[in-house]
């Protein structure tokens, strides 16, 4: 039986050329879905056990390979976040399907949300660095597209003078003041400077 049912959920099995079992679920309760999934898995391991092939991943695998070994991570969340927004789009394609066109496409949806320019590049961002992690690391692809960040208009960075910090200070109570006097003199981030211990 080279697929079954359990509860609403089709199954996989077959024998791999090495004679490994595999068994895993199709992720569909629809049968044919099943049944397509099964005999390209199947062809996939034949032509890499016999053939030689190198074998195909899928987008789910670089996704699932990638948040473990990105856990550590500070930003994460944020990953997943993209992770999620990017799954609908190339769910079930395999690495090498991601072609530039296909990178497009996604940027052209995640635009006609009406984000900024800087969200859609942060989510195109990872993006990009799991397609490279696949082709430098993992070697799953020969080669990744190209993703193309979009513009960001660069606001006008200005700094406070000598008399402005002087007169700031003055304004603030004691406790901020102490902060904001720590911050000009070392230039941190506002997250840096609240979040010290």
């Amino acid at each position: 039986m080279s697929i079954y049912k359990r509860k609403e959920t089709w199954w996989i099995k077959f024998t791999m050329p090495d004679g490994r079992r595999i068994q895993q679920s199709a992720g569909t309760k629809i049968k044919h879905e099943a049944q397509e999934l099964h005999d390209r898995l199947k062809s996939e391991a034949w032509r890499v056990g016999k053939l030689g092939d190198k074998p195909r991943y899928t987008w789910q695998e670089a996704v699932t390979r990638w948040l473990q070994e990105q856990s550590h991570k500070r930003s994460i969340d944020d990953d997943k976040h993209h992770l999620v927004w990017l799954h609908p789009y190339l769910y079930g394609l395999e690495l090498d399907a991601i072609t530039k066109t296909k990178v497009d496409e996604v940027k052209q949806a995640k635009m006609a949300t009406g984000v900024s320019n800087g969200t859609v590049n942060r989510m195109m961002a990872t993006l990009r660095a799991i397609l490279n992690r696949a082709v430098k690391d993992w070697e799953w692809l020969e080669k990744a597209p190209h993703v193309r960040m979009l513009p960001i208009a660069n606001e006008r960075v200005r700094w406070l003078s000598q008399q402005e910090a002087v007169k700031l200070l003055a304004e603030l109570p004691r406790h901020l003041a102490a902060m904001m006097r720590f911050t000009l003199a070392t230039g941190l981030r506002e997250s840096n400077v609240t979040q010290l211990e």
